[in-house]
């Protein structure tokens, strides 16, 4: 007999597990190869928006990453208002929006401009955390857009490991499962997003989800425009970490050739044989 509780660990088992070749989404042309990491950001126009609750360390995480984008030859428009995506052309003005603001509120014209953007205008979209997985917790579109939402991290800041599901992905390829001591985020997802990394919770502190398999690195597509997300990066400190800091590099510059690269089509069979099982 299948448990509900059985079926749920397998299914999001065999989506993480699950490797989907590639396909040209859209478009027929064969994609030119694809420019070297270093110079994926060279001229690339950039809007950082940050802030929210500060416990997430956006300052922190501005002082961080916006020094890099611009190290990395991207030219940077950084904003501590939301007011960013409604004050700006974004379909013509930007390539990529990094975000890191957790619980805020946003009102409709601002996200709806946001939405637009990627949806419509194939902007990319990079983040991490709260920043970006619990964000907006009223807005249902912009957590389709994102892939995923933040619900609990039972135990708070714990020991839990990382484990890279997918060795072929630039984003991921050559890294090793890893330690992290910070907040193991449970999170609600899509089952349609592109797993990278995943991570195994315990019964420790939530008897009821011992054993499930939660996604931690994903990408995905909304619209034309292309979607980084990481759960890592509870605070500045997490970025200590080697290989959350190269993941959320390369994810950046993954996210922001969204509109100079084919675009990777990908499902995920987690319900391929839904209709079919008996339970």
């Amino acid at each position: 007999m299948i448990t509900r509780r059985s079926f749920i660990t397998k299914s999001a088992a065999a989506a993480a597990a699950a490797v989907i070749a590639p396909s040209v989404l859209g478009r027929d042309k064969k994609p030119a190869a694809s420019p070297a990491p270093e110079t994926v950001l060279n001229g690339k126009r950039v809007l950082y928006v940050w802030g929210g609750w500060m416990g997430h360390d956006p300052d922190k995480c501005r002082d961080l990453f916006v020094p890099w984008l611009e190290s990395e030859g991207a030219k940077v428009v950084v904003s501590d208002t939301l007011d960013a995506y409604i004050n700006n052309d974004l379909k013509k003005d930007f390539d990529l929006i990094v975000q890191s603001w957790t619980q805020g509120t946003i009102n409709r014209k601002q996200e709806a401009a946001l939405l637009a953007a990627v949806k419509e205008a194939g902007i990319g979209l990079a983040g991490w955390h709260g920043g970006t997985g619990d964000s907006f917790r009223n807005n249902v579109e912009y957590q389709f857009m994102v892939g995923g939402q933040w619900v609990a991290h039972p135990g708070g800041v714990i020991d839990y490991t990382v484990n890279i599901v997918d060795q072929k992905d630039p984003v991921t390829k050559g890294l090793k499962d890893f330690a992290m001591h910070s907040e193991q985020y449970f999170v609600h997802v899509d089952p349609n997003v592109k797993v990278l990394a995943t991570t195994t919770f315990t019964d420790k502190n939530a008897s009821w989800i011992g054993g499930n398999i939660i996604p931690v690195v994903w990408k995905k597509a909304y619209g034309i425009g292309r979607v980084f997300y990481s759960s890592l990066g509870h605070v500045i400190a997490d970025f200590s970490v080697p290989e959350v800091l190269e993941i959320t590099k390369r994810g950046i510059r993954w996210a922001a050739m969204s509109k100079f690269e084919p675009m990777e089509a990908w499902h995920q069979p987690v319900y391929k044989d839904h209709g079919k099982r008996k339970f």
